[in-house]
């Protein structure tokens, strides 16, 4: 259940940067006005869940180990979006983002490498 409310918190957040868009600048004319908070909602959720489910296991695990399995989930789902987001950058060319045309494939692709490798290697510290 407290995924599928994760899951609908990002639902939200990305809707409302859907329909940022076609607000005209406006916010107030928004559909999803209060969408930013569904970050916060997530962010504290998944604190939770991420307790929960690490609770029985802090004490046989190293925080580097932990930090290990946390990357190993999630690394490949951020190169998978950055990949996505990339391709559709150039599809939104309009008169919302205009200039979007003229950005060279070469710093797109530079942008791209430096975020893929932005997670930095934890220290191997333990929890006592």
């Amino acid at each position: 259940m407290l995924d599928g409310l994760r899951g609908i918190a990002a639902i939200m957040v990305v809707m409302f940067h859907i329909l940022e868009t076609f607000s005209g600048g406006d916010h107030t004319q928004q559909l999803i006005n209060h969408g930013y908070l569904a970050v916060d909602f997530f962010f504290v959720l998944s604190g939770f869940v991420i307790g929960y489910a690490y609770d029985d296991r802090w004490n046989k695990m190293t925080l580097g180990d932990f930090f290990k399995r946390r990357l190993i989930r999630l690394h490949p789902m951020i190169i998978i979006g950055m990949l996505i987001g990339a391709i559709m950058f150039y599809f939104q060319d309009s008169e919302f983002f205009p200039g979007i045309s003229e950005v060279p494939v070469g710093t797109m692709l530079l942008i791209m490498l430096i975020g893929f490798t932005l997670i930095p290697v934890p220290p191997s510290i333990t929890l006592k």
